[in-house]
């Protein structure tokens, strides 16, 4: 796939060609929903708890004897059915992380990229540098790149984006991330994809 390459500026200034094996993959709807399942699993904390009635404290005596008072027996004050009592059928803490093969995380990414290829979302930039690490620099470069669209911005390595990290830190509708830490939920949420040429080097050593 042959793809337009701009400067910051939003102006083209030459052209490359995408692996075909990354970015005109077959693309796998269940297989990218599997994944971003997976990843919005494995964010859960699971670190919610309640007490049963065997945690919570108190409630060691009978409150009244089991006959002759006509009213129904009770063995525990903090029985689930009084005030104060523990609690059923409640939360616990617990794991919901999903296991899923390393193929089919790559597979549900190149899938991904893919659609984004297709619907021409891609941007490919000769190289992201600012004169200035200043949100507003980088804010006029993605109007110029994708307009109002929100963006995800890959870079290859941080230390030589720290700028562009900086720059890109106040603007709501843009997240900057290294391109070997792409994950399905980012390409799913974001509108376009930003990405320098260095990029796509990171991107197929490890999809490629």
């Amino acid at each position: 796939m042959l793809v337009d390459v701009m400067n910051m500026e939003g102006q083209k200034v030459s052209e490359i060609e995408l692996p075909a094996d990354i970015f005109e993959a077959p693309v796998y709807m269940d297989l990218m929903h599997q994944a971003y399942v997976r990843q919005m699993a494995n964010k859960r904390l699971g670190t919610h708890e309640t007490k049963t009635r065997g945690q919570v404290s108190g409630g060691g005596k009978r409150p009244w004897r089991q006959k002759g008072t006509g009213r129904a027996r009770q063995g525990s004050i903090r029985a689930a059915q009084w005030k104060g009592g523990g609690k059923i059928h409640t939360p616990h803490m617990r794991d919901y992380s999903k296991a899923m093969p390393r193929k089919m995380r790559r597979a549900a990414l190149r899938s991904a990229l893919s659609v984004k290829a297709a619907e021409q979302s891609l941007v490919v930039v000769d190289d992201l540098k600012l004169v200035e690490p200043k949100t507003r620099f980088m804010a006029n470069s993605l109007t110029a790149l994708v307009g109002e669209s929100s963006a995800l911005v890959l870079i290859p390595n941080k230390e030589e984006h720290e700028g562009v990290l900086r720059a890109t830190r106040n603007l709501p509708d843009a997240k900057v991330m290294l391109a070997n830490y792409l994950n399905i939920r980012d390409l799913l949420v974001f509108d376009k994809l930003v990405m320098p040429v260095a990029a796509i080097d990171v991107i197929q050593s490890y999809l490629g």
